[in-house]
C-alpha cells in the first residue's frame, strides 16, 4: 500500500522550512545593522590637524611649491584633498565644494582653527601654523572618502562577519531543531528498549504524545502499539493458564484409563477403556480447537473480510442444518422472520456464533420442547433472538455467562467447556455488535445478538 505522504502537510516540515527562514531573516537583519554599524565606523575621520598642517608647512618649506605638490598628491591617496593657503591665496590649487569655497575667506580671515563635519562622511578643516620664516600660513583640507579602514580590507571583514553570522544564527537555530526533534526520538528510543526488556506497561511521555506532528503521531502509534502488546502478551498467558487449568482434569482421567487398559485382563474390557480414552482425546482436541478460536478472535488476529451478508437467509440455514441434531432429541425448531436483514462481516463468523447459540438451545432443552428463532430489524438493527425452554440460567450468573470456561450450575450435567458463548460474545463486538441473555417467564433461556443494519450498494 502506498504510505506517500504530502510533505506540505507535514508540521515537521514547515517547522524545519519555518526555522531555516528565521534563520536567515536573523541573519539578514542582525547582518545589516552590524554592517552598517561598522561603515559608520570605518567612515569616521580620525585625523590630527595640527600635526597634519606641520606637515603641510614643512613640505612646502623644504621643497617649495614641488614639495608641496608632493605632498598633496600623497594625503589625496589617503582620500584627503589638503593644501596651504598664505594671505588668503592656496598655494596649490583643490577641489572644495562651491558651498565651501564661498565660505572660506570669511573662515580663513577669522583666524580660528576650525574642524567641521557639515554631514555624514564628510570633513573640512581650516588650521593655522606659522612657517620658520615666520609667515602665517593655513591648512584647508577636505576629505569625503577616508576612512579608519581600507575599503578592500572591509569587504574582507564585512564578508567575514556575514559568515560568522550566518554560522552562529544556523548553529543556534539548528541546536534547537535537533533538540526539539531528538528528545522524543530518545524518549520512544527509550521506551522501545523497556518494551525489548518485557517492560510491556512501558509508554512514551504525554508530553511528546501530545504533540501535533509526525513525532507526537510517531509517539502515540508506539503507545498504541505497546497497549496492544500488553493486551495480546495478558491474553495469551490468561489462555495459557486457563487451557493448562481445564486440560488438567482430562489428562488425569486419560492417565487413569490408560493405567486401567493397560492392567486389563479381559480383552472387551480394555478395548472398553481405550474407547473412553479416544473420547477424552476427542474432548481435548474440540476444547483446544475451541479456545485457538477464542484466543484469535479476542486478539483481532483473523483478517476479517466484511461483506454483506443476509442474516435472515444465513440464520434459516443454520437452522436448517441444526434440525437433524434437534429431531435426534426430539425438539422443534419454529424460525420466524423472512428478512432481508442485511449487516455487515464476516459470513463464517457470523455462521459460527449462531450455530454455537442454536446448539446451545437444543443441548438445555427438554426432549420434545421447542426452540424458537427470530430474526427482525427495526432502529437500524437486526435482532436474532433464539429461547429455549430449558431451566434457565440463576440471575446471579446471567453476567457470567459469556465468560470463558464459565459453566452455570444446571449445566453441570451438560457437555461441553463453557466457551461458545464467549465465541459468540467476541463475534458479535468484532463486527460492532453485542449478545445479551436474559430468563423468560415460564422457563427457559433467551439469547438476543444485535447487529449493526447495513445498506448494501444497489450500483453494478
Amino acid at each position: 500500500m502506498n504510505t506517500f505522504r504530502n510533505p506540505f502537510r507535514s508540521p515537521l516540515f514547515w517547522r524545519l522550512l519555518i526555522s531555516v527562514c528565521i534563520a536567515n531573516m536573523l541573519v539578514l537583519m542582525l547582518g545589516g545593522l552590524l554592517t552598517r554599524s561598522f561603515i559608520a565606523y570605518s567612515m569616521q575621520q580620525d585625523f590630527d590637524w595640527p600635526a597634519l598642517a606641520q606637515a603641510a608647512n614643512e613640505a612646502y618649506e623644504k621643497g617649495g611649491d614641488s614639495g608641496l605638490d608632493a605632498w598633496v598628491r600623497q594625503q589625496r591617496e589617503q582620500g584627503v584633498d589638503a593644501t596651504l593657503y598664505e594671505n588668503g591665496e592656496p598655494l596649490r590649487e583643490i577641489r572644495v565644494p562651491p558651498s565651501i569655497r564661498n565660505a572660506l575667506p570669511d573662515w580663513l580671515s577669522s583666524g580660528h582653527n576650525l574642524a567641521l563635519n557639515p554631514w555624514p562622511g564628510f570633513y573640512i578643516a581650516v588650521q593655522n601654523v606659522t612657517g620658520s620664516d615666520g609667515h602665517a600660513r593655513q591648512l584647508v583640507a577636505v576629505s569625503s572618502s577616508r576612512t579608519r579602514v581600507p575599503p578592500r580590507t572591509r569587504e574582507k571583514i564585512l564578508l567575514g562577519v556575514q559568515l560568522g553570522l550566518s554560522l552562529l544564527m544556523i548553529a543556534i537555530i539548528g541546536w534547537w531543531v535537533a533538540r526539539t526533534v531528538s528528545r522524543p526520538v530518545e524518549a520512544m528510543r527509550t521506551a522501545t528498549r523497556r518494551m525489548a526488556a518485557g517492560e510491556f506497561t512501558t509508554r512514551v511521555d504525554q508530553r511528546w504524545s501530545d504533540k501535533h506532528d509526525e513525532l507526537g503521531e510517531l509517539a502515540r502509534d508506539f503507545n498504541g502499539m505497546a497497549e496492544r502488546i500488553e493486551i495480546l502478551v495478558a491474553h495469551d498467558r490468561g489462555v495459557l493458564q486457563d487451557l493448562s487449568h481445564e486440560l488438567r482434569s482430562p489428562l488425569a482421567r486419560l492417565h487413569l484409563i490408560l493405567d486401567l487398559a493397560q492392567h486389563s485382563v479381559d480383552p472387551s474390557e480394555a478395548a472398553a477403556h481405550f474407547q473412553r480414552a479416544e473420547q477424552e482425546i476427542a474432548r481435548m482436541d474440540r476444547m483446544t480447537a475451541e479456545m485457538l478460536a477464542l484466543s484469535r478472535l479476542e486478539g483481532d488476529l483473523p483478517g476479517m473480510v466484511r461483506e454483506a451478508v443476509d442474516l435472515a437467509v444465513l440464520v434459516r440455514d443454520r437452522v436448517t442444518a441444526a434440525n437433524i441434531d434437534a429431531k435426534a432429541r426430539g425438539i422443534v425448531l419454529q424460525m420466524s422472520g423472512e428478512g432481508p436483514a442485511h449487516v455487515q462481516g464476516s459470513g463464517l463468523l457470523l455462521e459460527r456464533a449462531l450455530d454455537n447459540v442454536i446448539a446451545n438451545a437444543i443441548k438445555f432443552s427438554p426432549s420434545s420442547g421447542i426452540v424458537h428463532v427470530d430474526v427482525d430489524t427495526h432502529q437500524q438493527q437486526v435482532e436474532v433472538r433464539i429461547r429455549d425452554h430449558g431451566p434457565g440460567v440463576p440471575e446471579e450468573e446471567l453476567d457470567l455467562l459469556f465468560r470463558p470456561f464459565f459453566r452455570g450450575t444446571n449445566a453441570a450435567q451438560a457437555s461441553g467447556h463453557g466457551l461458545g458463548l464467549a465465541i459468540v460474545q467476541r463475534v458479535m463486538q468484532a463486527h460492532g455488535g453485542e449478545v445479551t441473555a436474559q430468563n423468560e417467564q415460564g422457563g427457559g433461556l433467551k439469547v438476543i445478538m444485535r447487529l449493526p443494519a447495513y445498506a448494501p450498494s444497489t450500483n453494478a
